[in-house]
């Protein structure tokens, strides 16, 4: 028998279309962990309004996207499987998705026939319900062995490489702002306890420690992918662009640290529909500091971070 690694992302529509946007769209936004409003007055608004209205236009988001190769989140999330793999050459080492394939109640079912022992390592640096919730309740349902990575914000090793990321993009231009922007959750789980948003904060401030060059009356927390009409954490990216052009700071950097992978709210929601508030606005330079994605160091990071793991025990049972 041998170690097991299960890197697990969000997922993906299967393409582009708008009937695999639907599908992806229905799963996900069915899931308790994200929506927590009984399912009895969630669905027949789920599948009379939200479905119908947003899954053409999100599959033409999707669109913009696309690669040669598929959904960039999947691409990325796969080759970084890949480096791992040849980092841990006697680990099983897979990754999964949370929506959509590979499935994770189907690879972790493959892997105990091989594994005694399994590290299940969402690439979700910060915890919060909404995503870690899915992952660990399908993984636990397999029965498999698990020891489960909650959190990373913290680890030096990945604050080191977040930060030499930002000084590297800082350094290409005079910015009158930086934003570290991390999608957001409602605000009614923080009031349940989410530590989300102060995990969120510590990473910036875990980067601030290690670039003393950088002014920290610069930087913002602020918080990007609001979605329905209930009130989510907040400032809001969008509505600080606009004030900051307000304030004559027309020269914006960001950096994206709940988001390992380029994705469609990095590659769309960011660089497009941001970037247009900022320009209309009347913005000049905005940047975004691009995510981990396949960099070698990230690699070696998880690979390392995995071992750590496995040595400290903590079994997590069904």
């Amino acid at each position: 028998m041998q170690s097991g690694l299960l890197l697990v992302n969000l997922g993906s529509p299967a393409s582009p279309q708008t009937a695999d946007v639907r599908t992806y769209l229905k799963t996900f936004l069915s899931d308790p962990s994200v929506i927590e409003m009984p399912a009895a007055i969630w669905q027949p608004i789920l599948r009379g309004m939200i479905l119908p209205l947003r899954s053409w236009r999100s599959a033409t988001f999707y669109q913009h996207i696309w690669t040669k190769d598929g959904s960039p989140l999947i691409v990325y999330t796969r080759k970084l499987c890949e480096q791992v793999r040849a980092l841990l050459p006697n680990w099983n080492v897979q990754y999964a998705m949370t929506y959509g394939e590979p499935a994770i109640d189907q690879t972790l079912t493959t892997m105990r026939e091989s594994c005694d022992r399994i590290v299940l390592l969402p690439l979700f640096p910060q915890y919060t319900q909404s995503t870690h919730g899915g992952i660990i309740r399908q993984a636990q349902a397999t029965g498999a062995p698990l020891s489960i990575v909650r959190h990373f914000y913290q680890e030096p090793a990945y604050l080191d490489i977040l930060a030499s990321q930002v000084r590297q993009a800082y350094q290409e231009a005079d910015y009158d702002a930086v934003l570290f922007s991390y999608h957001s959750i409602p605000t009614a789980m923080v009031k349940h306890g989410d530590p989300y948003p102060t995990e969120c904060h510590a990473t910036t401030q875990g980067v601030l420690d290690r670039l003393p060059d950088l002014p920290k009356d610069k930087v913002q927390t602020v918080f990007q992918s609001k979605f329905g009409p209930m009130p989510w954490q907040k400032p809001y990216l969008k509505n600080t662009l606009m004030q900051l052009v307000e304030l004559g700071k027309r020269n914006v950097l960001i950096a994206t640290p709940s988001f390992v992978a380029d994705c469609l709210e990095t590659l769309e929601e960011d660089y497009v529909q941001n970037y247009q508030t900022f320009e209309a606005s009347g913005g000049d330079r905005f940047q975004m500091v691009p995510p981990m994605n396949d960099d070698p160091r990230f690699g070696h990071f998880l690979a390392a971070l995995a071992q750590k793991q496995l040595a400290q025990g903590g079994d997590d049972h069904a």
